[in-house]
């Protein structure tokens, strides 16, 4: 159909070659516009496009209490281990990691002030932090 009409728009335009010629790269054009105009309307493309902040993920940490009074607390945290950062003031445990990452943890108030971080580990993206009750 479509070498059809390209045949009657030439056999309008005149007997020479040059209006076969630029009617063919008139219709390679609107192909090719349609194509792309195409691929950025359709939802596919609209859900790569999405900024990364949108997409977030909930924060999952474990926080267990010992019988001695000692806590232990576990979560994901991006980074290198040279940008972690952790704190623990006024029942308060504030984390802070790469990219941009802090997070702040309420502890029990009957305990937690009372408490200190005795040791804290960064492995493969897991930091774990023991808290005793200061000496």
């Amino acid at each position: 159909m479509f070498v059809g009409a390209m045949y009657v728009m030439t056999a309008r335009g005149g007997q020479n070659g040059a209006s076969f010629i630029l009617i063919t790269i008139a219709a390679g054009f609107v192909i090719y516009w349609v194509r792309e105009i195409r691929k950025m309307s359709s939802p596919a493309e609209q859900k790569v496009a999405m900024p990364r902040n949108v997409e977030q993920k909930d924060w999952v940490y474990d926080l267990i209490k010992n019988n001695d009074g000692a806590m232990v607390f576990v979560a994901e945290v991006p980074g290198p281990e040279d940008q972690i950062d952790v704190r623990l003031s006024a029942g308060m445990l504030k984390i802070k990691g790469g990219q941009n990452f802090a997070r702040d943890v309420q502890l029990d108030m009957s305990t937690a002030a009372e408490m200190g971080i005795s040791d804290y580990k960064y492995r493969n993206g897991v930091l774990t932090i023991r808290m005793q009750k200061k000496v």
